[in-house]
């Protein structure tokens, strides 16, 4: 269990200057940052640069810390600025062709056979086909533990939104797996000249 009170009591002695309490308070919130950056960016190769971004900015900002709000909701409304900008600048830029595609790289490098592996992929996918407001707002309340008010407060939009956005969020994935557990495991392929036909695709409808 997550303890805002002492995230935030490390952020303000890190900010009257004490080191201890900055290594307290990155050690605390690091696991977050991470996950919060790397499912709104998806972008695997850039989690690192976009943690150690988040935490620069941060300390910068730190002496401006008054305490109002929890430390971890001030930290990710950092990383959800740091997340924005890196989008902006790589809008601007010309894409290269030619490239290996980085989400097939980043696979390609997944810690294969740990426990959970699987499951974390499915969880990603399915996360990652979902519209990136309720993506958001999913990740927020119900990876990272926020409330729906400090979830607002990152996503900078009203409570209700954020209600919202979570519950359409999670009827959607119920439907993806629902649709998954329903699938014949001992489908056999069409074949040619054989009659009947394939089963039909999924519908745009139940993937949304």
């Amino acid at each position: 269990m997550r303890d805002d009170a002492a995230v935030t009591s490390w952020a303000l002695a890190a900010r009257d200057g004490d080191p201890a309490a900055v290594e307290e308070f990155v050690r605390a919130t690091r696991p977050d940052v991470r996950r919060y950056v790397a499912h709104l960016s998806g972008d695997p190769q850039a989690v690192d640069d976009l943690v150690q971004d988040t935490y620069l900015r941060a300390l910068r900002s730190l002496p401006r810390f008054e305490g109002r709000s929890s430390a971890r909701t001030w930290l990710l409304v950092i990383a959800r600025r740091v997340v924005a900008d890196r989008i902006r600048w790589l809008s601007t830029r010309p894409r290269p062709a030619g490239t290996d595609d980085w989400q097939g790289a980043a696979e390609r490098n997944q810690p294969r056979g740990v426990p959970g592996f699987e499951e974390s992929v499915v969880l990603g996918e399915l996360l990652a086909a979902l519209p990136e407001p309720r993506r958001e707002a999913f990740v927020l309340t119900q990876l990272l533990g926020l409330t729906y008010p400090e979830a607002a407060t990152v996503a900078r939009c009203p409570v209700g939104t954020i209600r919202s956005r979570v519950a359409r969020a999670r009827e959607t994935l119920i439907a993806q797996i629902t649709s998954e557990e329903e699938e014949p495991a001992g489908t056999e392929p069409a074949v040619a000249g054989r009659t009947g036909s394939p089963r039909p695709p999924a519908t745009a409808e139940a993937m949304a």
